[in-house]
């Protein structure tokens, strides 16, 4: 792989990762539909590394709150650190189990573009939910949020798309929504950081730069893009997206059938 595109790569991660556009699918699409070569499992590795580091930068508070709530025992972050552990169960499940079995899919771009048309239509089915007010969800909130989680797992699914969307239909304010969905991405990407370590080589035949340029530039385009997903949710505009996902995964449909 060139640094060129781990640059390239390293955008389309960090901006897709956050945004609820699916980043799967738009790798996939951009190997087949551009030219673009998709990245090594260490190389995946690295970029997965690049938006955790957005995460963190961007809920630094929430999480050291968070943790030094449960080192003192306070219910409200106990209750928190429960939740986060529920929904994140059936994400684990669904990775372990299914992830041989969806491995076949993201060589479909037609499927990729498709799960694009299911994403968008969530994204904009959001724009006639009641706003909620609720700051942490239910158990079963909570538990729907995961589930909606591990839908992600297939590629065109956004993750960021359907565990907001599932949040604002448990009950959440809008960003509240987008805080638990990113605080529970949290454990997500480290676990498919560490799926991807344990299916390949690590990263030790990666070569420095093409590691280092991926890693920065999905970090710092996962910021923003996190900061700029977080302006369009406290706005009312998260549906828009969906004319997004829909224009895309349509063009995707087109250009696969004219192949086939």
């Amino acid at each position: 792989m060139t640094v060129l595109s781990a640059a390239i790569l390293g955008v389309v991660q960090g901006l897709t990762e956050f945004l609820p556009v699916s980043s799967s699918g738009h790798l996939v699409l951009a190997g087949a539909l551009l030219g673009v070569p998709e990245g090594s499992l260490s190389f995946d590795i690295m970029v997965h590394l690049g938006t955790l580091t957005a995460v963190l930068a961007v809920y630094r508070a929430d999480i050291a709150r968070l943790i030094a709530g449960i080192a003192a025992r306070r219910r409200p972050d106990l209750v928190l650190a429960g939740l986060l552990v529920l929904g994140s169960i059936p994400a684990g499940i669904a990775g372990f189990l299914l992830a041989d079995g969806v491995e076949s899919l993201f060589d479909s771009p037609a499927v990729v573009s498709a799960m694009l048309l299911v994403t968008g239509t969530v994204l904009f089915s959001t724009r006639f939910f009641r706003a909620g007010d609720r700051r942490e969800p239910r158990a079963a909130g909570s538990l729907a949020v995961g589930l909606s989680q591990a839908v992600a797992i297939l590629p065109g699914v956004s993750r960021s798309g359907m565990t907001i969307s599932a949040g604002l239909l448990a009950g959440l304010g809008r960003e509240s929504a987008a805080r638990f969905s990113f605080l529970l991405s949290i454990p997500a990407i480290l676990g498919a950081a560490l799926l991807d370590l344990t299916g390949g080589d690590g990263i030790g035949t990666l070569d420095p730069g093409v590691a280092a340029t991926g890693f920065a530039l999905s970090a710092v385009t996962g910021y923003f893009a996190l900061r700029l997903l977080i302006r369009f949710l406290a706005a009312g505009r998260f549906h828009l997206f969906a004319w997004y996902c829909w224009a895309l995964g349509g063009i995707g449909l087109a250009l696969t059938a004219g192949s086939a």
